[in-house]
């Protein structure tokens, strides 16, 4: 597979984003895809069956469009969907996983917390994160719903985000918890309001920066990687609207970019 092609990444929505951007920095080299299914998000209110074949469809338009590497910058699908897209497509598959493993290293309280969708908190994925890691401190986990939703409308710091957050993270603070691990893509956009509330002694982390790395290191070991010394380009998808995705694009992107109506894809059988 030659070195010029695309990495695709998707999400269900917006959230994935915030992984693009460590994948930018990462990769100044590389021509990036991204899909948000936000005409079907959130998914953590979504069947694994539905998240899966979401999954599926969505990679296989990536892989139309000559990806070499595909990044699920999304908990939810990655628990729902990861083992079915590795058996599926020959590309490098990047799954994220939340940041639990360098909280528990660096916990001062023995407390951490992980803010996720109910469906995240539910996956095979996060239980054995917990089997893991739960022998050796005290891993809170809380459902956020409602979230994903104010960030897909844009509004990161809003009243309702604000009372929506201080719901979630306040029960976490009286139990001593030092660290929140954010599990959901979407809300590393929260983060500064999630820091405000959580105050200066709570560290708040995410696995972005993580999986961009494993992705460089993946394509790395693939020769996959592109020369650097160009700029790389990005395109953008949607699976909902235009008018409500391209300023909100922008406005997380933080340039003005244009973004295309994915196009409509035909059922998949899982694997």
């Amino acid at each position: 597979m030659p070195m010029t092609h695309p990495i695709g990444v998707f999400d269900s929505g917006v959230g994935g984003l915030s992984v693009l951007q460590e994948i930018r920095r990462a990769l100044p080299g590389e021509d990036l895809l991204y899909v948000a299914d936000s005409g079907h998000a959130p998914y953590g209110d979504k069947s694994r069956q539905f998240i899966e074949d979401r999954s599926l469809a969505i990679s296989e338009f990536l892989v139309s469009k000559n990806a070499k590497a595909i990044v699920v910058a999304c908990n939810t699908a990655t628990g729902a969907a990861i083992t079915t897209l590795r058996a599926k497509f020959s590309v490098p598959i990047i799954a994220m996983e939340p940041a639990v493993k360098p909280a528990v290293a660096n916990t001062r309280s023995g407390i951490i917390a992980v803010l996720a969708t109910s469906r995240t908190l539910a996956s095979d994925n996060f239980v054995q994160l917990f089997a893991r890691y739960g022998a050796e401190v005290e891993i809170v986990g809380q459902a956020c719903p409602g979230l994903v939703e104010q960030v897909e409308a844009g509004d990161l710091s809003g009243y309702k985000t604000k009372s929506l957050l201080e719901h979630y993270v306040q029960p976490l603070l009286e139990r001593n918890a030092d660290i929140i691990v954010l599990g959901c893509t979407h809300y590393p956009f929260l983060a500064p309001l999630i820091q405000e509330i959580a105050g200066p002694t709570v560290a708040v982390i995410d696995s972005a920066l993580a999986v961009a790395r494993e992705l460089r290191r993946r394509l790395e070991e693939e020769c996959l990687l592109a020369d650097e010394h160009s700029a790389g380009a990005e395109c953008f998808w949607t699976s909902g609207t235009l008018k409500s995705a391209q300023p909100l694009f922008s406005q997380l992107w933080k340039v003005e970019v244009g973004v295309c109506v994915l196009p409509k894809s035909r059922p998949v059988r899982s694997v």
